[in-house]
């Protein structure tokens, strides 16, 4: 039986292009991201899954399709005021100020909200309830921490901005396999806070494990679009994932459907 979905998407893609001046690399995405659930989008190296999300940020340029945020289109909407509409995007990289303290990190996280940098160290205690070692090293330097706790920190910085949906690309990357499910396990927390969740990663197993939503890109197009409650074979989205399947027809549910 098919579990009831919750609310409608906070970010609806449709038809989504986009690409490098005059190179396309999307050329037909579509996905929600619902409030409080985890859509994973997954793929080979070169399918179009960073290039997806920096068009859904405003980095990339849209040749095609749409882009819409809490029932506003923001599809040529630049991608600093994406942030203030509620889209925060984690790059690749754990790309975090890593001179100073975990803490002025957070702070700089949620300049965008106008509030007094006492009002932010304040802010900043509801970061250390999602990640508890962020709160033991508040006044460590990030340059100081591992690459776990740095992704951790590169994530928080994020929230502080008070998202409705939080971009991630590769949060695994680099990091030791026991380190990757820590991570996971600390991003599919994000849920119990109401957060849409839009997660791009290599590591097949431990994304599927998280997800509610699972899209799977071959060639800057959807080959794969399946709720995981729905998904009756976990082989089929490996041979998707590996590569397309000669012969046979994409396994793909449109959200317009739902």
């Amino acid at each position: 039986m098919t579990a009831p979905l919750s609310p409608e998407p906070v970010l609806r893609v449709r038809n989504l292009a986009t690409g490098y001046g005059d190179l396309r690399v999307v050329w037909d995405v579509s996905l929600d991201v619902r409030p409080g659930e985890l859509t994973v989008l997954l793929g080979r190296n070169g399918a179009g899954k960073t290039s997806t999300l920096r068009a859904v940020a405003g980095l990339n340029k849209a040749s095609a399709g749409s882009v819409e945020l809490a029932g506003a289109d923001v599809t040529r909407t630049p991608a600093h005021r994406r942030v203030r509409q509620g889209l925060a995007y984690v790059q690749e990289g754990k790309r975090v100020f890593h001179r100073q303290t975990v803490e002025q990190n957070l702070v700089v996280g949620g300049y965008t909200r106008g509030m007094s940098r006492s009002a932010l160290r304040a802010e900043a205690e509801g970061i250390y309830e999602i990640f508890p070692v962020l709160g033991d090293k508040r006044n460590v330097l990030a340059g100081d921490m591992s690459g776990g706790q740095q992704q951790m920190l590169a994530i928080g910085q994020a929230l502080m901005a008070a998202p409705k949906v939080l971009l991630l690309d590769e949060p695994s990357g680099g990091l030791a396999p026991v380190i990757v499910g820590q991570v996971m396990e600390q991003v599919a927390r994000l849920r119990e806070h109401g957060i849409g969740v839009l997660l791009v990663e290599q590591a097949l197993e431990a994304s599927i494990r998280v997800a509610d939503h699972i899209v799977v890109l071959d060639m800057g197009r959807v080959l794969v679009s399946v709720r995981k409650d729905d998904l009756d074979d976990i082989a089929t989205l490996r041979e998707a994932y590996f590569g397309r399947r000669a012969g046979h027809e994409p396994l793909r549910s449109s959200p317009d459907d739902r």
